[in-house]
């Protein structure tokens, strides 16, 4: 078997990105590129890497094997660029991911925390959706995952070796509406009145639900605004727009204008949040920033007040 150092950029990256049009995009090749190197890894392999679905790519079994041997392979020829430049960075470098309102409530303590305690150690991070997440870390993209569970809580992807987890807190989710707006002095909505109002939410996927609308809301929501982009979300909740929803964890960081409602006649909607890496023995960086993100603020609220 020959396998070069840039077919398995290729792997990982098609692993990250479930599809071999995404990993071009991000590798800066063009698709047939990418399907010619993956052709010719099949090829040396002489197994199947790939499973072509009509939702994207995932690896075969034996392309997960090879992946997990990529990951160690790429790690040592990094290094080694790395040795041979001179480090741009002092110390341990630790790769952490998060989705998207974890940068806003969690990210700027675990930073703080880990600034005060010794400079030997880089943080980089990278935003993206638990989904993608969960696929960067299979991929050895990051080292850490801070990901968001719905009921029930299942805490992998259901890939194999299975993945280190563990829960940093629970968190409510409620409704973000215009402080003086429709709802202006009350801490509660109930869900038929939801029925009807206008939704700002994110994009959704086959593999990435519908978020910034109630879970479980009677008949087709009315969705007026979409948007990844939470100050985007929260200022067109400031000015009137819509509605969205919020986890209550958000409440420091939130804009003036915007108040939190519980939600009657419908069960609590409750989020966790994760933390997960690959299995195996944790670097010493991976262990400090761990620590870092499972322990908590002093007086930081979970749930609303």
């Amino acid at each position: 078997m020959d396998f070069s150092s840039a077919s398995l950029r290729v792997l990982r990256q098609v692993a990250e990105s479930g599809s071999f049009t995404a990993a071009a995009a991000r590798l800066g090749y063009t698709q047939s590129a990418i399907s010619r190197q993956a052709a010719a890894l099949e090829r040396s392999a002489g197994k199947a890497l790939f499973e072509r679905r009509p939702d994207g790519v995932r690896l075969t079994p034996a392309g997960q094997t090879l992946l997990r041997h990529a990951r160690a392979i790429l790690d040592a020829v990094e290094a080694a660029e790395q040795e041979l430049t001179g480090p741009t960075t002092p110390g341990e470098v630790v790769r952490l991911g998060l989705f998207p309102s974890a940068g806003a409530v969690l990210l700027p303590g675990v930073l703080t925390r880990l600034a005060a305690a010794g400079p030997h150690l880089t943080v980089t991070t990278r935003e993206g959706t638990t989904p993608r997440l969960l696929r960067a870390l299979r991929a050895g993209s990051i080292d850490l995952a801070v990901l968001s569970s719905r009921p029930p809580h299942r805490p992998s992807d259901g890939e194999s070796p299975r993945l280190r987890v563990e829960t940093v807190e629970d968190t409510e989710l409620l409704v973000a509406a215009r402080t003086n707006g429709p709802l202006a002095g009350r801490t509660a909505v109930h869900v038929d009145e939801l029925v009807d109002a206008p939704w700002i939410s994110a994009p959704a996927s086959s593999t990435e639900p519908l978020l910034g609308v109630w879970p479980g809301l009677p008949g087709r929501p009315r969705v007026v605004h979409t948007t990844g982009d939470w100050l985007t979300k929260l200022q067109l909740v400031t000015a009137g727009f819509g509605v969205t929803t919020v986890p209550a964890r958000m409440r420091p960081v939130l804009p003036p204008g915007v108040s939190l409602l519980r939600v009657d006649g419908a069960p609590p909607e409750i989020r966790r949040i994760l933390l997960a890496r690959l299995p195996g023995r944790p670097a010493p960086g991976i262990v400090t920033v761990s620590r870092a993100i499972t322990s908590r603020d002093e007086g930081a609220p979970t749930h609303p007040a």
